[in-house]
């Protein structure tokens, strides 16, 4: 495995860590229920995808 010949200092480090920014996962209204969907994906409410049914949700009776 490779060792590195000089320590790096915390301040190095840090600095190549700033550019890394985290940013929340989009979010769509699906077209059949309205609830929060992931984009390509199935919505988890009501089965839909692309204003069709893509698997079959049981109704609470």
């Amino acid at each position: 495995m490779a060792h590195p010949k000089r320590k790096i200092s915390k301040t190095r480090r840090d600095k190549r860590r700033t550019h890394y920014k985290l940013t929340p996962s989009t979010h769509m209204e699906c077209s059949n229920c309205g609830s929060p969907v992931l984009y390509h994906r199935v919505c988890s409410e009501c089965g839909f995808y692309r204003g069709k049914q893509a698997i079959e949700k049981e109704v609470a009776a």
